[in-house]
């Protein structure tokens, strides 16, 4: 099998986040890395090829953005993927990245698909769902578990009271949430240097529409400095809870 893991380049979750005139994301200073669920999918896929080599042909990880990606893009390539591809285009949008990534895919032939379900910066969960319907392929959301046995590809996804196992056909978008993975894989010294003689792939984006502008960006209101109240005095909590929050 051949499988495909999009990958999206975030800011780490404790870079503190600053803008240019409120008008465009500075991005001086900051740790990228690979989004946290997207990474999930692929530490399962490898897990997967380890343990059942003659299972898995190739891992491929994909990303659509521009030159900034690829330190986070050879971070999946030391971690276990085969070979990469950065489609060069500064995507507005999960539309965008969906059709970018679809425009692609259309000319290869992959099994298995990947997406996380949603990515830490923008949280849109978007991306996934729109690439399953323009490849016109079955997507399955939520995937919590993943695994191939005797060439069946078997998949878990939590549901309301439960667990539903799925036995899927090839080639199909999975959506993948935690759980999948215990927790992302750290890349070896020896998988830091194999990963430089690992095949990257640059692809220009193909012509498309664009639907969103960034109008202005906005930081959330500083929050309130925190009272401490002693844990015996129950009354005066009771009278600022009234009082002040109006929660009572």
């Amino acid at each position: 099998m051949k499988i495909l893991v999009c990958i999206n380049n975030v800011s780490d979750t404790t870079t503190k986040i600053k803008f240019v005139d409120n008008k465009s994301f500075d991005s001086a200073g900051v740790q990228w890395i690979i989004n946290p669920w997207d990474e999930l999918a692929l530490t399962r896929v490898i897990e997967i090829k380890e343990v059942q080599p003659s299972a898995i042909e190739s891992i491929t990880v994909i990303n659509v953005g521009l030159a900034d990606a690829e330190a986070t893009i050879r971070k999946a390539l030391a971690i276990g993927a085969d070979n990469g591809i950065r489609i060069n285009y500064e995507a507005k949008d999960s539309y965008s990245v969906a059709f970018q990534l679809a425009e692609y895919i259309k000319k290869e032939n992959y099994d298995i698909i990947l997406c996380g379900i949603e990515s830490s910066d923008y949280n849109g969960a978007n991306v996934g769902g729109m690439l399953s319907e323009f490849l016109n392929l079955p997507s399955l959301s939520s995937v919590s578990y993943l695994d191939v046995k005797d060439g069946k590809v078997m998949l878990k996804r939590e549901i309301d009271g439960g667990q539903e196992s799925i036995s899927i056909q090839t080639p199909f978008v999975g959506i993948v949430q935690k759980g999948i993975a215990n927790e992302p894989k750290i890349p070896s010294m020896r998988g830091i240097m194999t990963a430089r003689t690992k095949q990257l792939q640059i692809l220009e984006a193909a012509p498309s529409e664009i639907f969103t502008e960034f109008m202005e960006f906005e930081l959330p209101k500083p929050k309130a400095a925190c009272r401490k109240i002693d844990p015996e005095n129950v009354r005066e909590l009771v009278q600022l809870l009234h009082n002040e929050a109006k929660v009572i």
